[in-house]
């Protein structure tokens, strides 16, 4: 399923153009909080540190900006391939609620408040400052063959800059290793080892009254009209699709897959593998001294 589209994106995704596609633009603001003292995991430490940075860029050229916190991941990268956590399912099915929260959520937050409290020309300025005035200076060509490119000028690539040092070797790792991540799931449910272990599934689900071929059109059937499923009935869906998962193997299936997939995809593409643990690992001790003497 794919992400739900929010009326502003983050500055926490980098705007990229892609050749032959259309370009897109981010904006300040997702979930604003004020600044955490504490990260946890090396990416929030990772994530929280590119925040601050960008905080301090933005406030230098005399605009407001508050740390976002981390998105909670969407279903899609959450189960990529079957909801398979019952317990999960019961409390939200496909996560409608979530992103409901979400859009209100940024509604409400002091970035986008602020964004929309400026004159139409201020924020014009304040996304150029933001993502550099125009998309040049970083390109990398996808596995895909597309090429996207970024500016390596405003505040988000700043902040890069001083954080990863490389700043064309962290753009090149995170979009090509970003898009093995979305190869990866079609290469699971093309395979005949997927396709099989789905018709297990979906006799489970037939026993259970639903009559869907895979998980995906399951998964489209709640969250792809207009009008959404109610919430009971999401979960009522949802919740079966779990069951099944976990009892036809289905879920062990996928996993396998995935893990197979994953490591081929990162054998095929060494230098980004590489170079992002590897930018990561060097960063790691300048992230950790921002966020320990962050305001």
């Amino acid at each position: 399923m794919h992400r739900w589209t929010l009326t502003l994106l983050t500055a926490g995704l980098l705007a990229t153009t892609a050749t032959g596609c259309a370009g897109t633009t981010t904006t300040p603001g997702a979930t604003g909080s004020s600044t955490p003292r504490v990260a946890g995991s090396t990416a929030e430490t990772l994530r929280l540190a590119e925040q601050l940075l960008i905080k301090k860029c933005m406030e230098k050229e005399g605009h407001k900006y508050w740390v976002e916190p981390a998105a909670p991941d969407d279903v899609s990268v959450r189960f990529p391939y079957v909801v398979d956590d019952p317990a999960w399912a019961r409390a939200h099915g496909y996560g409608t609620d979530l992103r409901q929260q979400r859009v209100a959520e940024v509604r409400s937050d002091p970035n986008q408040r602020y964004f929309h409290s400026v004159p139409a020309g201020t924020r014009a300025v304040l996304v150029s400052d933001l993502n550099g005035a125009q998309a040049q200076g970083l390109s990398v060509r996808l596995p895909n063959g597309i090429r996207v490119s970024h500016s390596d000028q405003g505040c988000q690539a700043t902040a890069q800059r001083q954080l990863y040092g490389d700043l064309q070797a962290w753009f090149r790792a995170t979009r090509v290793t970003d898009s093995l991540a979305g190869m990866r799931v079609g290469l699971v449910t093309d395979d005949k080892r997927y396709k099989a272990a789905v018709k297990p599934w979906a006799r489970c689900m037939r026993e259970r009254t639903y009559t869907y071929a895979d998980p995906a059109r399951a998964r489209a059937a709640a969250t792809g009209p207009e009008t959404p499923w109610p919430h009971a009935k999401e979960v009522g869906l949802a919740s079966a699709e779990a069951a099944c998962a976990v009892s036809s193997g289905l879920s062990s299936v996928a996993k396998s897959l995935d893990a197979e997939y994953r490591d081929e995809l990162r054998r095929s593409h060494p230098r980004e593998t590489a170079d992002l643990a590897r930018l990561k690992r060097e960063a790691l001790p300048r992230a950790r001294e921002i966020v320990a003497h962050a305001d």
